[in-house]
């Protein structure tokens, strides 16, 4: 999960700031719901173990049951929200920055789950939770320095050229044809850091909720994990194609569905939908808040790609609030309680049992 998440990041970033003809974000976020959904069909297939019972359990548990397409349809609409903020973020911030900004889901996600799932957090995990706010405060008081991304396309071909003229024009010392090819080789993006911590606060309240209103339904009844994948994807299609046609319905008339696309495009939907299905597997199995925890690690990964890729510079305040992040990470993930069931269930059941 820690490279998935990673690689999404840094690979997201990659095709929303390089310069090729930039693609429409809601279509990609609408192509992953759909990709998601195949997916969960397939393993739902293989986890009935016939075509009989696999007709049975879609005609009883998605086709029959609007009420439960219905329930699921919340948190698709709040994902299809937390997603197009995400691209929207990664836009306008630093991979490195992003992924450190957007731990503040791990507090949004832990308050979600003291009011909607009746837990409570010990003092530890209260102290991390302050320490990780603290953390971003640092990150963003004072920006590591990429407001402005370079992204040189062809580098072995420009480095090259580059070698080529410095053999050929020996006499020049100041490089000036050099400097020259490497501007028209060099492609320069302009963003708005506030507009993409603005993405990052509406993604981070969408997740810590959805996130944990998923896992309630989950562990409130024994459905299939796969079942409830698919009522929440076949929700969260037709989200998305609204979205798709409220936001860029006339550039899509006009340039097409897949304008833009290319193989990296292909390779953040790919990760983004495996994303989703393994963290659908640890909600399931463990909870919402330990799944953020595999976050330390690729916040060094995107950081360290950051570095080497974008150029990003960094600050003492970012290393700072990037080192105070991960040791809140790890000091949260250090108490172990059973969350595989709700706590209010638990409690109902052990006085049902006392009488």
């Amino acid at each position: 999960m820690t490279l998935v998440a990673a690689a999404y990041t840094i690979a997201l970033r990659y095709t929303r700031t390089s310069d090729k003809e930039l693609y429409f974000s809601t279509t990609a976020v609408c192509i992953t719901e759909v990709i998601k959904l195949l997916l969960s069909v397939g393993i739902l297939a293989k986890e009935t173990g016939s075509l009989g019972r696999f007709k049975t359990s879609l005609r009883d548990n998605v086709l029959g049951s609007p009420k439960e397409l219905m329930k699921l349809s919340v948190p698709s609409l709040v994902y299809a929200v937390q997603n197009n903020m995400a691209f929207l973020a990664l836009s306008n911030l630093d991979a490195a920055v992003y992924q450190v900004t957007y731990q503040l889901k791990i507090p949004c996600t832990a308050l979600c789950t003291v009011l909607m799932l009746n837990r409570t957090l010990s003092k530890l995990q209260w102290v991390s939770v302050f320490m990780l706010c603290g953390g971003v405060t640092l990150v963003q008081w004072k920006p590591a320095q990429a407001t402005k991304v370079v992204v040189r396309n062809k580098m072995y071909t420009m480095n090259k050229i580059r070698n080529f003229l410095n053999i050929m024009l020996l006499i020049r010392k100041d490089n000036t044809a050099t400097l020259a090819f490497s501007s028209y080789l060099t492609f320069r993006v302009e963003q708005n850091p506030l507009l993409g911590f603005g993405a990052i606060a509406i993604a981070v309240l969408c997740s810590g909720f959805a996130g944990v209103y998923f896992e309630k339904v989950l562990k409130s009844s024994d459905t299939s994990l796969w079942v409830r994948n698919i009522q929440m994807y076949l929700s969260g299609i037709v989200v998305t194609l609204v979205g798709v046609y409220l936001s860029d319905g006339d550039e899509i008339k006009e340039k097409g569905f897949f304008y833009g696309y290319t193989y990296y495009v292909w390779f953040v939907i790919f990760l983004a939908s495996v994303g989703g299905l393994y963290t659908s597997v640890v909600v399931k199995y463990t909870d919402n808040i330990m799944k953020g925890f595999s976050a330390a690690a690729a916040i060094v990964l995107s950081t360290i790609a950051s570095v080497m890729l974008f150029g990003l510079q960094i600050t003492l305040t970012f290393a700072l609030g990037t080192l105070l992040v991960c040791v809140s990470i790890y000091l949260y993930g250090l108490p172990r309680q059973d969350t595989t069931s709700i706590q209010g269930e638990t409690a109902s059941k052990d006085r049902v049992i006392g009488v």
